[in-house]
């Protein structure tokens, strides 16, 4: 149960967040289906809230593409990417992440890379997949971090702009989490950062390269199981 009667403003920030996470994990997991419309008063009632922290919330989801708002017809939950959509996604990361960590090997400062080498720790104490987005929330969004922060590290903002505003694994996890993938993923991440904590462009490059190819290869293999 979630309340905001007479809540003050920092509570109303962690019953905003709160109500933020419950509904998106309503969206991963598909309570609310793809492509369904989103009723605020059904949410706050079932949320036990007023109608406020669930459009906030919704707000936040529109700009991590997972809902979308239409003129008189409110919101709605985007669909799931389909096999073209993935494609395409992919060929868009391509274009832009392994420049990002080529740049990220070049530019990053000793705090970034500091913030990068813990991020790659703190995912090894995750779980990587799971039934329910509960289970691997903080896996997905410590790899959603780990791309954003080479990003950022490449001193260029549109370019970490691009990257951030892809929301790539919002989208990727969001057609469920992959059994067995965190082994290797965490591999892969950890190639790319021994690549940019030695400043080599061309291996941080070539090592972010790969790892979005093995990505995308998975993908494929689980929608090939299907």
């Amino acid at each position: 149960m979630l309340s905001d009667e007479g809540a003050p403003a920092p509570q109303r920030q962690v019953l905003g967040d709160s109500v933020y996470e419950a509904v998106k994990a309503m969206v991963m997991d598909h309570e609310i289906r793809p492509g369904a419309r989103v009723g605020i008063e059904a949410l706050a009632r079932t949320l036990q809230v007023s109608p406020t922290p669930v459009r906030e919330a919704l707000a936040r989801l529109e700009s991590d593409g997972l809902v979308t708002k239409r003129s008189l017809a409110g919101y709605r939950a985007t669909e799931l990417l389909t096999p073209q959509g993935l494609e395409e996604l992919f060929e868009m990361r391509l274009l832009l992440e392994p420049t990002a960590a080529a740049l990220a090997a070049v530019h990053a400062d000793d705090q970034q890379l500091d913030s990068i080498e813990s991020l790659v720790q703190e995912m090894r104490d995750r779980p990587g997949s799971g039934e329910r987005y509960a289970v691997y929330r903080e896996f997905a969004a410590g790899d959603q971090r780990f791309h954003d922060s080479i990003a950022r590290a490449a001193s260029r903002p549109l370019l970490a702009d691009a990257v951030s505003r892809l929301h790539s694994h919002l989208h990727i996890f969001r057609l469920s989490s992959i059994q067995g993938a965190a082994e290797p993923t965490l591999a892969e991440h950890d190639r790319i950062l021994r690549a940019v904590l030695r400043r080599s462009p061309e291996r941080a490059a070539e090592a972010m390269t790969d790892h979005l190819r093995h990505s995308i290869e998975r993908q494929r293999s689980r929608q090939q199981q299907r």
